[in-house]
C-alpha cells in the first residue's frame, strides 16, 4: 500500500457529486505504512458530507482561502477526479497554461552532514566514498560549464552543520579561515556569482537571520523544505529519529526569519515518509499562514519519497500517482490561484504529465550538465523533451530564473549585489531571457 494512503469501511452506496461511497456511512479512518497503523484520523463520515464536500469544492474553486476542516474533508472523501478538476481550473484561471522551469546546475558543496535521515543517501561520513567539500575551484569549474550550458542557476545544495560533529568538517573549514560551513557557503556563492553571472540559490538547511543576511547579498532566492510539520517523526523508529535539523519549529523558524528578511523562499513538503494525510494538511496549513504574514513564499513543492537501498527505509512502499495527484490538488486548493506550485517530474516518470492534471505550473530546476544528487536513481528529463511533452498536454513550456517573475521587481526581495546580474539574465516580464 501507498505510504499515507486511507483504509476505509466501503459500502454499495452511489456515488454522487464527486463522493465516494464510503462517504455515506459512518466511518472511522486510519492510516498504515507497510501494514501498520501509525496514527489514527479518527474522522466520521456521514451522508451529510455529500453536499459539504462540494460546497467546499466550489469553495477552493472560487479561490477562497479553506479551512482546516474543508481540507480534511477534501483530502479523505473528495473523488480525485473532482479535486483535479476544481485544482486544474484554479490555476487555469490564475496562472494560465504556463509552466515554468528553471536550468540549473547541481552543486553538492558538501555531502557531509550530521543528520541521518531515514531515506537519504546524499550523506556522507568523513572517509565514506564521496563524503567531502567542494573546493572553490571546483565550483567555480561547475558554474563554467553551467554557464556554457545556458543554465542560470546555481543551485547549492549541502549537508546540515557537518561542522558540528565531524573533525574533519571543522579542519576543512579552518584551514580556509572559516568556522561553519554557512559562512564558506555565503563565501563561494559570492564568488560564483561573480565570476560566472549566474543566480545562486541555497539550499542549506536550517538558518538564523545571519546567515540569512549574509547569503542574501549573494543569492537571488533560497529554500528549505519543511517536509513535514509533525514532531511525530522524530520518534524512535521514525524517517527523523537521528535528524536533529529536522525538527519542525526550527525548520518553520528558518522559513519564517527568511519572509522577514524579504527573501524569495522555497519550501515544500515531502510525502510518504510516514505522515498521515492529515499531518500533510498541518504542514500546508502552516506553510499558508507562513507566506500570509510575510508573502515571500515563492514556491512550494510536493516531492514524492522514493525508496533507496541501504537506507532504513529501503523496503517502505512509495506513494502511488493517485496518493501524488490527491496531495497535489489538495495543496493547490489550499494554497490558492497565485502560489506557484511544483512536483519534480523526474520523480513521476514517466507518467508525470498526469501532474498537471493536478494544478501545477512548475516543473522546478532541470540540469542539462548535473544528475539529481538526491535522487540519483531519477534522472531529469531532456528540456526539449519536457518541452514536447508539455506542449501535447495544452500548455507552453518557459524558463524562469531561480527567483520567480513576480519577486523580481518587489522592493526589498533582490540585494543590490545581485540586482545587475539579475536584470542582465531576465527578461521584461521577469522570466529568463532568451539568449542570455
Amino acid at each position: 500500500m501507498a505510504m499515507g494512503t486511507i483504509t476505509t469501511s466501503t459500502n454499495t452506496a452511489k456515488r454522487t457529486a464527486g463522493v465516494p461511497a464510503d462517504s455515506f456511512e459512518s466511518e472511522v479512518t486510519t492510516t498504515k505504512t507497510n501494514g501498520r497503523t501509525t496514527e489514527p484520523n479518527q474522522l466520521v463520515r456521514t451522508g451529510n458530507d455529500s453536499s459539504e464536500i462540494v460546497r467546499a469544492l466550489a469553495r477552493a474553486e472560487a479561490g477562497e482561502q479553506i479551512a482546516r476542516e474543508d481540507a480534511l474533508l477534501l483530502m479523505h472523501s473528495a473523488e480525485t477526479g473532482a479535486l483535479l478538476e476544481a485544482a486544474s481550473s484554479l490555476r487555469n484561471r490564475v496562472k494560465g497554461r504556463t509552466i515554468s522551469y528553471s536550468r540549473k546546475v547541481f552543486i553538492p558543496l558538501t555531502t557531509l552532514c550530521r543528520d541521518y535521515c531515514g531515506y537519504c543517501t546524499f550523506r556522507r561520513d568523513p572517509g565514506e566514498p564521496g563524503g567531502r567539500y567542494m573546493a572553490p575551484e571546483e565550483v567555480l569549474a561547475a558554474a563554467e560549464r553551467a554557464r556554457a550550458a545556458g543554465c542560470k542557476e546555481l543551485l547549492f545544495s549541502l549537508g546540515d552543520q557537518p561542522e558540528r560533529i565531524f573533525p574533519e568538517a571543522r579542519e576543512f573549514l579552518r584551514a580556509r579561515g572559516f568556522e561553519r560551513t554557512l559562512e564558506y557557503l555565503a563565501s563561494v556563492s559570492q564568488l560564483a556569482l561573480e565570476t560566472s553571472g549566474l543566480l545562486p540559490h541555497a539550499n542549506p538547511g536550517v538558518m538564523n537571520a545571519a546567515d540569512l543576511i549574509a547569503l542574501k547579498s549573494s543569492n537571488a532566492s533560497m529554500g528549505l523544505m519543511l517536509e513535514n510539520v509533525s514532531p511525530r517523526l522524530m520518534r524512535r523508529g521514525e524517517a527523523h529519529e537521528l535528524a536533529p535539523d529536522k525538527v519542525p519549529s526550527l525548520r518553520l523558524r528558518t522559513i519564517e526569519e527568511a519572509g522577514r528578511q524579504h527573501i524569495a523562499f522555497t519550501t515544500g513538503i515531502l510525502i510518504g515518509i510516514g505522515e498521515t494525510r492529515e499531518e500533510r494538511i498541518d504542514s500546508l496549513l502552516a506553510i499558508r499562514d507562513l507566506h500570509a504574514r510575510h508573502g515571500h513564499i515563492q514556491e512550494v513543492i510536493v516531492q514524492n519519497f522514493r525508496a533507496k537501498p541501504s537506507t532504513p527505509m529501503a523496503l517502505r512502499a512509495e506513494p502511488d500517482m493517485d496518493d501524488m495527484l490527491r496531495t497535489v490538488a489538495v495543496a493547490r486548493l489550499i494554497l490558492g490561484g497565485e502560489m506557484n506550485l511544483q512536483a519534480p517530474p523526474n520523480l513521476s516518470a514517466p507518467d508525470y504529465t498526469r501532474l498537471l492534471e493536478a494544478g501545477i505550473n512548475d516543473w522546478g530546476g532541470i540540469s542539462p550538465i548535473t544528475p539529481d544528487f538526491i535522487n540519483p536513481e531519477a534522472a531529469w528529463p531532456h528540456i526539449d523533451t519536457l518541452g514536447e511533452r508539455t506542449a501535447d498536454s495544452g500548455f507552453v513550456l518557459r524558463e524562469r530564473l531561480s527567483i520567480y517573475p513576480e519577486f523580481t521587481e518587489r522592493k526589498g526581495f533582490v540585494h543590490e549585489n545581485v540586482r545587475a546580474h539579475l536584470n542582465y539574465l531576465k527578461d521584461a516580464d521577469g522570466y529568463a531571457r532568451v539568449g542570455a
